[in-house]
C-alpha cells in the first residue's frame, strides 16, 4: 500500500536564493564500458539514452563533491557560511553509515554552528530534503538552509552487472533555501531577491511494498557485513528495472496532478518540467502521460547518467545557465526512486536571477 503527504507551503514565504553544481572531470563513455562489459554504445543509448557519465577520482567521497556544489550555491546566494542554520544532505551513497555526510559538508563549508542531517529517500532525496528545508524556513525555525544532493554512486555499483553499471554517474548539486523576508533584509546578493525561485508546494509519498526492487541488501542491521555477504556481492546496488520503470511512469503523473491541484495550477501551466534523470525512456514515458510538450522538459541524462539525489539540482543549475528559466515560469520538479518513493515540488521563478 502507498501513503503520501501533500500540500501547498504555509507560513513564511520561502524562496531558492542560490544554486550550485559540481561534476568530476573524469568521463566514462559507453565505448569505455564495452571494454569490460557485454554491452555496446548502441545497446546503452537505445535503452537508456545515456552516452557518458562522470566518475569521481579515487579517494573522493560524496561529501567532497557536495562541498564543492555547496560552496558554489552559497556564493551564488551571496550568503556567508555562518548565516546558514541547517544543512540537509540527500544521498544514497553516504560517506559512512554514521556520522551524517551533512556533518562533513557543513564543517568543510564553514557552517560551523549549523545543524546537519542526511535524508535517505532514494533518488527522491533532493525533493524530500528541499521539503524539510522549506518547512523549517516557513515555520520560522531557520532563515537560511543549505540543501545538498551529493553522490559517488560509482562506489556502490557492481561493475560486473550490466543492468546497473551503465546507468549511474557521480556528481553533486546544491540549493540555498531562504525566507523571503530574510532576503529583503540585505541577505543573499544584498538586494531584493525575494520573488526568485518561490516554492509553492510539495507532494511526498512512498510505497514500501516495492522496497526490494531497488536496494543494497547488506551492510545494515538487517544483513550485517560478513565474508558471505561480500562474496555474494550484496554490498552493491541491485535493481528490478522492469518494476522500477512501471512504478516511475505511473507515479510521476499521479504526483504531479496532486501538487498542481493543491496549488491551484494545471498541467498546461507548467513552463519547465525537471524530472529526476533516471533513464530517458522513463522520462519519455512519464512525459507522455503528463501531456507536457517535449520542449518544456529539461534533460541531461545523456551526458551524466543517473546521478540520483544530485540530478535535479544539476538540472536546475544548467537550465538557468542556458536561459531556460524566465521570470514567472512555473517549474515542476519530480523525483522517484528507492523506497519506493516519490517527491514533487512546484515553484515559480522570479526576477532575482534564481
Amino acid at each position: 500500500m502507498s501513503s503520501q503527504s501533500l500540500g501547498s507551503l504555509s507560513g513564511r514565504p520561502v524562496t531558492i536564493t542560490g544554486l550550485g553544481a559540481y561534476l568530476p572531470s573524469r568521463v566514462i563513455t559507453n565505448d569505455d564500458l564495452s571494454q569490460t562489459l557485454d554491452t555496446s554504445d548502441e545497446w546503452i543509448r537505445q535503452r537508456t539514452g545515456i552516452r557518458e557519465r562522470r566518475i569521481a577520482d579515487p579517494g573522493l567521497a560524496s561529501s567532497d563533491l557536495g562541498v564543492m556544489a555547496a560552496r558554489s550555491a552559497l556564493a551564488d546566494a551571496g550568503l556567508a557560511p555562518e548565516e546558514v542554520g541547517l544543512v540537509v544532505t540527500a544521498t544514497i551513497s553516504p560517506d559512512q553509515l554514521m556520522p551524517a555526510t551533512a556533518a562533513r559538508v557543513a564543517y568543510q563549508c564553514g557552517c560551523l554552528a549549523a545543524g546537519a542531517y542526511d535524508v535517505s529517500a532514494g533518488c527522491s532525496g533532493f525533493v524530500f530534503a528541499l521539503a524539510m528545508a522549506s518547512s523549517a524556513v516557513a515555520a520560522g525555525l531557520e532563515d537560511h538552509v543549505l540543501v545538498v544532493g551529493a553522490e559517488t554512486i560509482s562506489r556502490i555499483l557492481d561493475w560486473e552487472d550490466r543492468s546497473t553499471a551503465v546507468l549511474f554517474g557521480d556528481g553533486a548539486g546544491a540549493a540555498v533555501v531562504s525566507a523571503v523576508e530574510a532576503t529583503r533584509q540585505g541577505g543573499p546578493s544584498g538586494g531584493d531577491a525575494g520573488g526568485s525561485g518561490r516554492i509553492l508546494g510539495f507532494d511526498l509519498g512512498g510505497d514500501g511494498s516495492g522496497a526490494d526492487y531497488l536496494q543494497i541488501p547488506a551492510g545494515g542491521s538487517r544483513l550485517p557485513a560478513s565474508c558471505a555477504t561480500v562474496q555474494a556481492r550484496q554490498h552493491y546496488m541491485q535493481m528490478n528495472g522492469h518494476e522500477v520503470y512501471r512504478f516511475a511512469t505511473r507515479v510521476v503523473a499521479e504526483s504531479a496532478a496532486r501538487v498542481l491541484a493543491r496549488c491551484g495550477r494545471r498541467t498546461e501551466d507548467i513552463d519547465l518540467f525537471v524530472p529526476h534523470q533516471a533513464n530517458l525512456r522513463i522520462i519519455e514515458g512519464a512525459v507522455k502521460k503528463l501531456g507536457i510538450p517535449e520542449e518544456r522538459v529539461f534533460t541531461n541524462v545523456d551526458r551524466y547518467g543517473n546521478t540520483s539525489c544530485a540530478s535535479i539540482p544539476l538540472c536546475l543549475t544548467e537550465a538557468r545557465a542556458e536561459g531556460r528559466l524566465r521570470p514567472g515560469d512555473l517549474v515542476l520538479l519530480m523525483g522517484f526512486g528507492a523506497g519506493l518513493s516519490w517527491g514533487a515540488c512546484l515553484l515559480e521563478w522570479g526576477e532575482g536571477g534564481v
